[in-house]
């Protein structure tokens, strides 16, 4: 049951404060890896970005500005890693872009791309899991969530799915079809050919916290979505509420409800 699971937070807060829900009552939750090590992405987190330990019930979680990662041990080994996959990769925004860099010099990480004039550069963790950090000195601490971006053969048709689903705010990063959700941003860039789920990759799902998860989970259930795990509450886990649904690109989604003002 532990491997189901979780979490939520929100856009420039304190650690582990959500962002308050949108009209649909939903907000950006967590990011969740099922990797060999979990003590190695716990250290890279909390070295680079000062990511901060907490525990829902039995789960040890990482709590960041905007964001809850939760980095699982895999029971098998994951099928791949992000690249290749519907998540290509998750991005912070950090104070510095030099600054940043040379931490991850020190840390040994493979660079993906280096934008030097955006002052952007994205990074391969073990796992092979792609992170991006882009330079934003306005932000109140050292880093705060930004975005997940989605790879698809129709970057509109995945951004209408989440305004309709989620109540997100349609709109454009640069380039890049966006769907804003309190909390940050999910994005979408073009993809040649559908890409692979998420589900047993080491980026193996997102999560949304939700405000009334079990009516939300009902609503959609009578407007013919399928749940891939059904609403139910976690005793392990101090009775949060859970529920596992796939998008239509096969993006493993985890819904919660419970980590809001813990």
């Amino acid at each position: 049951m532990v491997r189901l699971l979780l979490l939520a937070a929100a856009a420039l807060p304190l650690f582990a404060q959500l962002s308050a829900p949108n009209d649909a009552g939903i907000s950006i939750g967590h990011v969740h890896l099922m990797v060999a090590d979990p003590e190695v992405h716990k250290k890279l987190f909390m070295d680079l970005l000062g990511a901060k330990v907490a525990h829902a019930g039995s789960l040890e979680i990482l709590t960041l500005p905007g964001v809850v990662i939760v980095p699982g041990k895999a029971r098998t080994a994951p099928t791949e890693g992000s690249e290749g996959s519907t998540v290509n990769h998750f991005g912070f925004l950090v104070k510095s872009y030099s600054e940043t860099k040379a931490k991850l010099a020190a840390a040994n990480l493979e660079v993906v791309t280096d934008n030097a004039a955006n002052k952007q550069v994205t990074v391969r963790f073990p796992d092979k899991i792609n992170v991006e950090f882009t330079e934003n000195a306005s932000i109140p601490g050292p880093s705060a969530f930004h975005h997940i971006h989605i790879s698809s053969p129709d970057p509109e048709k995945g951004r209408e799915w989440y305004v309709k689903m989620f109540g997100a705010r349609s709109g454009m990063r640069g380039a890049f079809q966006a769907a804003f959700i309190p909390g940050g941003e999910v994005d979408f860039r073009k993809a040649q050919q559908a890409e692979a789920p998420t589900k047993g990759r080491s980026l193996d799902h997102i999560g949304f916290e939700v405000k009334g998860l079990e009516a939300f989970c009902k609503k959609l259930e009578a407007a013919g979505m399928k749940f891939e795990i059904p609403y139910r509450e976690v005793p392990a886990l101090d009775n949060l509420k859970i529920a596992f649904l796939i998008d239509p690109e096969g993006t493993r989604i985890e819904l919660t409800e419970g980590f809001a003002g813990r």
